[in-house]
């Protein structure tokens, strides 16, 4: 149960990572090439026990524009078009089938977008069925895929289980009529209430639900009605995301009024009442935007510290080679990131010629390794214990992070850090701001990088 401080949050609120990757997207840079991409395929391949991998599809086509939405999509109608890009991301498929080793078994694979949904179901198990012959799917898999309830029949759900989905999240932001409106997404409760049964029919082990404050008309008293129902719908998960308004990155952002916007005071309420009002029905913070009941296997996972953090989110399985199919799409994979190239016909043109799609990447230095393990279990665990960094890295944690630990001070004056016995924990109220807390072991704003580029912390 928490008790929020809204005083703290005002005073940490700032522009901030997400920590899905250390160091973030935005240091990822064009001289990372699709030759350096490949000689970490071949490497990873030749360790004594090549990770096993989690596998992404990105499927960036939707029915209609979402206001709000800030992911790399495409709207359109033309099936034509959608055809021409799954005969391309199954040539990515197979180009990457040509150098990584077929005894690596996946463990994790999700479809995101997009709306992977806007196929329709003889795509997706066309798809589903290429994928599966592509490559060795362990038999406890988790597989997840995002849907739109919107234009979704019980068709297309039939499709994903039978292709042995298990994990299901989509997307419900608010069920006022009025919110609805002015961002353009029209999705009664019913329709939701409906895909959900639906769903646990089909024996999906888990669904996941995402809510969003800080849209337009949105009230405290308003959105408490959405929190009460979404609890009512009792799902596995739930993501509380903040909105965003950043029309200068994302144009069509611009169709949302600032003025429709709630004040930031008010946002802040939202997020206090959101809170614990899920925790308070039994769900369990796992950290950052995402909470889940307490036997799910995120909450377990993270109860065991083996909870792990990704370009998906939060994930349990570590460890992991993350490669990233069709465009925009983000790998991780040893010591390397890379993006794919953005725009389809370049997409189309390096798959053409037998070149991965790479448009941008980064390799990590030692330095990086460290600092990236170190944040992970900031944002997985609440806690770090130097001296299990010492054993894994051989250096002397106070040395190596002594600027980060004189900045605790403050977040210990205030009640949302404890250091004792070489031991770093964050409290209840500190896991709220967690991204703050995790910035000061970033070597790259330690070093006065431009943090403008990130969202708001809270």
């Amino acid at each position: 149960m928490f008790n929020i401080n809204l005083d703290l949050i005002k005073k940490y609120d700032q522009p901030g990572p997400r920590y899905t990757s250390y160091p973030t997207a935005p240091h990822f840079n064009d001289s990372f090439t699709a030759d350096k991409y490949l000689d970490e395929i071949i490497r990873t391949n030749n360790e004594k026990n090549p990770p096993e991998l989690s596998l992404y599809y990105h499927l960036p086509f939707c029915d209609t524009l979402c206001y709000f939405c800030g992911c790399n999509m495409i709207i359109t109608r033309n099936r034509d078009r959608i055809k021409e890009y799954m005969k391309y991301l199954k040539n990515e498929i197979d180009l990457l089938r040509k150098y990584i080793i077929p005894d690596r078994k996946v463990v994790q694979l999700h479809w995101g977008g997009g709306t992977p949904t806007h196929l329709n179901p003889d795509e997706i198990i066309d798809l589903i069925s290429f994928i599966n012959k592509s490559f060795e799917i362990k038999s406890n898999t988790e597989e997840g895929c995002e849907i739109d309830p919107r234009g979704l029949t019980r068709e297309h759900l039939e499709a994903l289980r039978h292709g042995g989905f298990n994990r299901i999240s989509m997307g419900v932001q608010d069920f006022n009529d009025r919110v609805q409106k002015a961002v353009n997404r029209i999705q009664p409760e019913e329709m939701t209430r409906r895909v959900v049964n639906w769903v646990r029919e089909l024996g999906f082990h888990s669904v996941n639900l995402d809510i969003m404050y800080g849209l337009p008309f949105q009230s405290i008293e308003t959105f408490e009605k959405t929190v009460d129902a979404t609890i009512d719908i009792s799902p596995d998960r739930i993501a509380v995301f903040n909105y965003a308004h950043v029309p200068w990155m994302k144009k069509h952002m611009a169709l949302i009024k600032p003025e429709d916007l709630p004040i930031p005071e008010e946002k802040l309420n939202i997020l206090k009442m959101t809170t614990e009002k899920l925790t308070n029905a039994g769900y369990v913070f796992i950290g950052m935007d995402h909470f889940a009941k307490p036997t799910d296997e995120l909450t377990i996972a993270q109860r065991e510290k083996k909870l792990y953090r990704n370009f998906q989110g939060y994930s349990t399985n570590a460890g992991t080679d993350l490669y990233g199919m069709g465009i925009t799409s983000i790998s991780q994979i040893g010591k390397c990131y890379t993006q794919n190239i953005k725009k389809e016909k370049e997409y189309f043109d390096s798959l053409d010629n037998e070149i991965l799609p790479i448009e941008r990447g980064y390799y990590l230095t030692d330095d990086d390794i460290i600092r990236r393990h170190v944040i992970t279990r900031l944002m997985c665990d609440f806690e770090i214990d130097f001296e299990s960094i010492e054993n894994i890295f051989k250096i002397n944690f106070e040395n190596y992070f002594r600027n980060a630990l004189r900045e605790m001070n403050e977040f210990i004056d205030d009640g949302l850090v404890e250091i004792k016995n070489r031991n770093l924990n964050v409290t209840p109220m500190g896991r709220l701001l967690i991204r703050n807390i995790a910035m000061h072991f970033d070597g790259y704003i330690e070093r006065k990088e431009d943090t403008a580029r990130y969202s708001r912390t809270v």
